[in-house]
């Protein structure tokens, strides 16, 4: 069983639904959603470029999935999550876009928001001791998608590349999308997501996903409410 601090939206939130039924699944009920119908796309495209976020489920990814260090219980990591949540601000995006971000699609902030990424980076840090080290297969699955210097020192000490100043929030829409489909994925998720597109988010929420088995759909497990004083 793996874990992860995920950022996610209520499960009623508008946000919440619209992303489980444009991924076909839904991690706060494990609920199965018809794929939606997209003119232009090749047979079984959408379904193998949505099969990655749909597995992890909508979120964006505060510490990277994880198995239990030894010694460490699942009660204590929930325990320290809600501990850290009640003493944690929410932060506010302002403006939260659609993005290609390499060969992917995402919300992102329009802009870096200093509060998140100090978030984030506490995050990394103060539940680091809850998290076993990577097996060589993890490690080199990883640099499959080729790191840089710092990416790589990140993988080794924390588990995962993109951490402190490699972080970028984001809330992943699709997976991997060709150039030649690029176009046309940009322009149906503007229309799926235009309610959401150029607006405020707030991150007010922390999510504790697990991974039951490894290649199992993430699914929610536990979510506490950020509390503490801005």
């Amino acid at each position: 069983m793996r874990y992860a601090i995920y950022a996610t939206p209520p499960a009623d939130h508008p946000l919440a639904i619209t992303a489980a039924r444009w991924l076909g699944r839904d991690a706060f009920t494990g609920e199965d959603h018809p794929l939606p119908p997209i003119q232009g796309f090749s047979g079984g495209a959408i379904e193998a470029y949505l099969a990655d976020p749909a597995r992890y489920g909508f979120h964006a990814t505060l510490k990277a999935p994880f198995t239990l260090a030894d010694g460490q219980s699942e009660a204590d990591l929930v325990a320290t999550l809600d501990a850290f949540a009640a003493q944690s601000a929410p932060v506010l995006v302002p403006e939260l876009v659609i993005r290609r971000l390499g060969r992917f699609f995402a919300l992102v902030p329009n802009e870096r928001v200093p509060e998140l990424d100090d978030l984030a980076g506490r995050i990394v840090a103060e539940f680091e001791p809850f998290r076993a080290p990577l097996s060589e297969a993890d490690i080199a699955r990883r640099r499959v998608a080729g790191l840089t210097l710092d990416e790589e020192t990140n993988l080794l000490r924390w588990g995962y590349p993109y951490v402190f100043d490699a972080f970028r929030f984001h809330m992943s829409l699709t997976g991997r999308v060709p150039k030649d489909d690029a176009e046309a994925m940009a322009t149906e998720l503007k229309q799926r997501f235009a309610e959401f597109d150029g607006k405020p988010f707030a991150i007010d929420r922390l999510g504790l996903f697990i991974e039951p088995e490894r290649g199992a759909p993430f699914r929610v497990h536990h979510v506490t409410m950020l509390a503490g004083a801005a």
